[in-house]
């Protein structure tokens, strides 16, 4: 039998070292190496806890009604007010932020920088100094957007009379929210708190804020998934590339401001505002997929990751069947592209919560529909599609709303499942600006990073014990 065996031509699969298969191919044999990794990273009490959740019924049967209400939801813009008036519960002296729980001591700099501005902003303090004193007096509460259903890019900081966009999930009527976006240049979101910050945050609380509701209340809402999914036809991934979606959006809210009371005056510089904004939708499209990951959420038993975000420090995620834990890990660097003048040494560690867009299976996973988002971000339009089909690995589903020309039109991967993550060592991608490490500088930079995986073994180990 043995002979027989070696005297066929030899095809072998090779698990391990390359190295162990050199050999044969250097003989004229065949081999195949196959990209293994033991589950869990080699983590033997995290494997066994893996074992308990794979295949297991209950789990199977909790991810299916989540990941099913996930699909079904249907987000809706339908207006935009002041985050006190508009968000549930939201306290008179709270500062909502981006990424899991942190204390004012522990924040990176962009993030300080951001609640000085937004205290300035409200009215509590007059000076940066003061601002400081305050915001490390105990007064003033701090929250993760994720905390009171929203969210916000970099910094995240949303202060009770900033304006928000309302975005509502009509199957189930759960509700998002999301700061509007400020555009380029010193914006509050990295940091920057200088009078002009302060005067444009005080224009778009005064006016954009409410020509924004005039426009959307004129339309009778506007639909998000359409948007989404027609952005990713013309080459967005509406995370860090949102020219199409933005206008997209232009499209309908000009003709709807021209039939408001609104002045001339109002409506020319509201639309030259947003016109000169290719970002302008990104914070909408953070709020549209909120709301459809908390349609997901608080499933027992599931195993659907609801949110990815970072604070600068920490990076944090959410489990469908674990409620409002947070499973945190140290937030990682980005790897990217920078800014002329700009290097590494120059960066904050991944920070915000735009990473919302990958955990409803946009942004970096559908990168294969978005192929410039590799100037930007670094590397080769066959890269971005390798790592949409990469997080195929890891995924419930795709989401057929959500679909990718140059993947023969297949929906985006979606649905991340942290049992995937943890058996195949196959962390979650995710494509983000760089913002520097000091308040106020801005963005410096582009890239990829990814998910920490000790946050899904975490998320693992913690379900587990219920079986």
């Amino acid at each position: 039998m043995v002979n027989k065996l070696f005297e066929q031509d030899l095809q072998v699969i090779n698990i391990g070292l390359t190295s162990f298969a050199d050999a044969i191919d250097q003989t004229g044999g065949k081999s195949l190496q196959l990209d293994w990794r033991p589950p869990a990273m080699g983590d033997k009490f995290a494997g066994t806890q893996l074992a308990k959740l794979v295949n297991q019924p209950e789990v199977e049967a909790a991810n299916r009604v989540a990941f099913e209400r996930f699909l079904s939801a249907q987000p809706v813009l339908t207006g935009v007010g002041k985050a006190k008036d508009a968000i549930p519960n939201f306290g008179s002296r709270t500062i909502l932020h981006s990424g899991p729980p942190i204390e004012w001591t522990r924040m990176c700099g962009p993030m300080q920088g951001a609640v000085i501005g937004a205290i300035i902003f409200e009215g509590w303090a007059t000076d940066q100094e003061s601002a400081r004193k305050l915001a490390s007096s105990g007064e003033i509460a701090y929250s993760p957007c994720h905390h009171y259903g929203a969210v916000g890019p970099m910094s995240g900081v949303i202060s009770p009379s900033m304006p928000v966009w309302i975005v509502k999930n009509l199957d189930r009527g759960n509700m998002a929210f999301s700061n509007l976006n400020e555009g380029l240049g010193k914006v509050l979101r990295f940091g920057a708190n200088d009078p002009s910050v302060l005067e444009r945050l005080k224009w778009m609380a005064e006016i954009l804020g409410p020509a924004m509701n005039a426009a959307v209340q004129q339309i009778g809402g506007i639909e998000l998934r359409p948007i989404i999914a027609q952005a990713l036809h013309m080459g967005d991934e509406c995370h860090n590339r949102n020219a199409a979606a933005s206008s997209i959006l232009f499209k309908k809210l000009a003709p709807a401001l021209l039939k408001t009371d609104l002045t001339q005056a109002t409506i020319t510089k509201v639309l030259e505002f947003i016109a000169g904004n290719d970002h302008f939708f990104l914070n909408i499209s953070m709020a549209c997929c909120k709301s459809m990951l908390d349609a997901g959420h608080g499933v027992e038993r599931s195993t659907l990751v609801t949110a990815m975000s970072r604070n600068g420090v920490d990076f944090g995620i959410r489990m469908s069947g674990t409620g409002d834990d947070w499973f945190t890990a140290p937030a990682p660097m980005v790897n990217g592209l920078f800014f002329p003048g700009y290097t590494q040494a120059d960066a904050a560690p991944d920070l915000g919560d735009s990473a919302i867009t990958e955990t409803a299976g946009i942004g970096g996973f559908a990168m294969g529909a978005a192929p410039a988002i590799v100037q930007f971000v670094g590397g080769t339009p066959q890269d971005a599609i390798a790592y949409t089909r990469e997080m195929l690995h890891i995924t419930l589903g795709v989401h057929g709303g959500f679909t990718l020309p140059p993947l023969n039109f297949t929906g985006s991967p979606a649905g991340i499942d942290a049992r995937k993550v943890v058996d195949t060592g196959i962390a979650p991608v995710i494509n983000t600006g760089i913002a520097h490490k000091d308040a106020g500088v801005g963005q410096v930079g582009a890239g990829i990073t990814r998910a920490p995986l000790e946050c899904f073994t975490q998320a693992i180990n913690s379900i587990a014990k219920l079986f």
